[in-house]
């Protein structure tokens, strides 16, 4: 449902010249797949979700989503993808039903349908103590639940999650990663981007990591263990990014 073949994305700086935010990136995802992006800080990740996003156009390369080119089909690009991205987007005065209301609106989904849509999601994510508070009362776990369930308000095929439990205590997590994981049941295709490398190898079915704009490797945990001979994720990682790991 993803294909992404040499995608790159590159920023001229003053200082730095040219920067390859994300060069030549080529990886697939498939239906009932969560596919996770892993990399340290300015890696290239949270570009290249965007770039697949159409929130930025590429330099070079391309990519479709579910069938749709994302730079000469953008607007059909954006009706199949459900994207979290680390700014919650919340409006303040609205509370978390009124905010689902407004977003699967936005989305064309029929009346009867988004009413029965948005009780389902206030079920599934533990969001019937705080549904009708306003969103500048929430803490901010309820506050990720809600942008969540705001992802997921138009039933996309596609979700592209940036970081969805960074910062949230185990409780809130568990609740969010099993949505994540009844979304995969449901055939949705996931990819799914984390600094925790636990979530990540829990997760996904398959892992990439990227470093300096490029993906070093993909695969199954099985298949990054035989790469690199380390068994847990967090020592591959290391392992990749060439960085001393703990005794």
């Amino acid at each position: 449902m993803i294909q992404v073949q040499g995608l790159s994305r590159h920023f001229e700086d003053k200082k730095r010249g040219t920067v390859k935010a994300v060069d030549n990136v080529s990886f697939s995802v498939a239906k009932g797949e969560i596919f996770g992006l892993l990399g340290p800080n300015g890696a290239g990740k949270s570009t290249t979700l965007r770039l697949i996003s159409t929130l930025l156009k590429p330099t070079s390369g391309t990519a479709t989503i579910n069938g749709f080119n994302i730079t000469s089909n953008p607007s059909d690009v954006r009706r199949q993808i459900g994207f979290l991205t680390g700014d919650m987007g919340l409006y303040a005065r609205l509370t978390p039903r009124e905010i689902l209301q407004f977003f699967g609106r936005l989305a064309e989904v029929p009346e009867q349908d988004l009413n029965r849509r948005t009780g389902e999601l206030i079920e599934r994510l533990d969001m019937r103590d705080f549904a009708d508070t306003r969103a500048d009362k929430l803490s901010s776990g309820m506050k990720q639940k809600t942008a969540i369930a705001r992802t997921l308000v138009h039933d996309p095929p596609v979700l592209i999650l940036d970081e969805p439990t960074a910062t949230l205590d185990l409780p809130t997590a568990r609740v969010i990663e099993a949505s994540i994981l009844e979304a995969r049941r449901l055939g949705k295709c996931i990819v799914y981007s984390t600094h925790i490398m636990e979530e990540a190898e829990y997760l996904c079915d398959r892992i990439a990591v990227i470093n300096h704009g490029q993906l070093k490797i993909s695969g199954t945990m099985d298949e990054l263990r035989a790469a690199t001979g380390k068994q847990r994720l967090r020592e591959i990682f290391l392992d990749l990014l060439e960085l001393p790991s703990a005794a």
